[in-house]
């Protein structure tokens, strides 16, 4: 069961420029997919778990099309062949430009 991890713009520089990773080990929850990419990317999860180990409040993490901030968390269960989407809130700008 192979997890691929797919990561926006400003999280790829932490892990070589990739744009996904896949994960080899099992993983059977959001959790595990996070420590298990924290250990060959630990930049990556210290821009998305807080140092509580927990989700940080601009990150949003997505098994398929589902927010797991409506799911089950980080214990969210993870399907054979998940496809989780890290994606930082962007924010800023300027108005009428």
């Amino acid at each position: 069961m192979a997890v691929r991890v797919r990561l926006a713009g400003p999280l790829r520089p932490y892990a070589g420029g990739a744009s996904q990773v896949v994960l080899l080990a099992p993983a059977a929850t959001v959790g595990d997919a996070l420590r298990i990419l924290g250990e060959s990317h630990p930049g990556v999860r210290d821009r998305v778990l807080d140092e509580q180990g927990e989700l940080r409040r601009h990150v949003n993490v997505f098994v398929g099309p589902e927010n797991v901030r409506f799911l089950n968390g980080l214990g969210t269960p993870l399907p054979a062949e998940a496809e989780l989407h890290l994606l930082p809130s962007v924010s800023g700008g300027a108005i009428g430009s």
